[in-house]
């Protein structure tokens, strides 16, 4: 079976300036695939050549087994979605109009609505829980609501892929995991592939099949989570002290970023062991004040 997704040797700048270079990966059909890294390190560069938005110079970029170069931009959309970082707020439309939007590159040259149309999109508004919302203004919802209703359009055009630019950067703890979860519910139930950009390691470790670490336009590692999350592969990438083990829910890890106030000898010593499991009376950290 042909990948959704199949790249070779990437290569994209901005004029001079080289963002992604040598990047090559493939993301299976079905796959819950997420990117992560450090600000800088292309992530949003990535997903922004994968939709088309922008072009890359060198390389290979196959959709579900065809070169992207065959796709309009208009047969592209009954393939791919995009879910934006931000949802704007200003939109002059309600709930409902936007997310039929989504249907017109599915629509006939007189671009109306027919039946078939306005039931995906009610279908799309149940999956999301925001039917509710449907003659609300954009205007008029908090932001995870807002977040709902473009993964409501995105699911309207009835695509293959979903991409999605950090699609928690700004919600609250509650939404962070509604989000996560709807994602996993697509990919379980109507066989989208998702490929995601995420800053959260742990959401990262939680749902992702596999994952990708980037930095500085390359790819550092790729892999499943319990691959690419290691301790000393995270202190290279992002610099920082920080302490990676085992989750209390599960077999994968949790990262956790550790304050300077909170380092000592023995914590550095500590944390390059990656204990599988902590306790907090062995835990060697400093104590406040201290």
């Amino acid at each position: 079976m042909k990948p959704s997704i199949n790249a070779i040797s990437l290569n994209a700048a901005y004029d001079a300036y080289p963002v992604l270079q040598d990047v090559s990966f493939s993301v299976h059909k079905g796959e819950f695939f997420i990117v992560i890294g450090p600000n800088g390190s292309g992530k949003t560069t990535l997903l922004k050549i994968l939709s088309r938005v922008l072009p890359f110079q060198k390389g290979t970029l196959e959709i579900e087994g065809l070169p992207m170069a065959r796709y309009s931009r208009r047969s592209l959309a009954r393939i791919m979605a995009l879910v934006p970082q931000s949802a704007p707020e200003d939109l002059p439309f309600t709930v409902r109009e936007l997310i039929l939007m989504a249907r017109a590159p599915r629509m006939g040259l007189l671009g109306l609505e027919r039946d078939h149309d306005v039931r995906v999109a009610e279908e799309a508004m149940t999956f999301t829980g925001v039917k509710t919302l449907a003659e609300r203004k954009m205007d008029q919802l908090s932001g995870g609501e807002r977040q709902r209703v473009f993964i409501a359009r995105a699911i309207c055009q009835e695509p293959e892929i979903i991409l999605l630019d950090e699609p928690t950067a700004s919600l609250d703890l509650a939404h962070q995991v509604r989000v996560m979860d709807l994602m996993e519910k697509l990919r379980e139930e109507k066989g989208l592939t998702i490929v995601m950009v995420s800053h959260d390691i742990n959401l990262a470790a939680m749902y992702g099949n596999r994952l990708m670490l980037l930095k500085e336009g390359r790819i550092i590692k790729m892999g499943l989570p319990v691959e690419v999350l290691t301790f000393e592969t995270l202190e290279k990438t992002y610099g920082c002290p920080l302490l990676v083990d085992k989750s209390p829910l599960g077999n994968f890890q949790r990262v956790t970023l550790v304050p300077k106030k909170f380092i000592n000898e023995e914590f550095q010593t500590f944390a390059s062991q990656e204990k599988p499991c902590l306790n907090a009376d062995a835990t060697p950290f400093k104590k406040k004040g201290t």
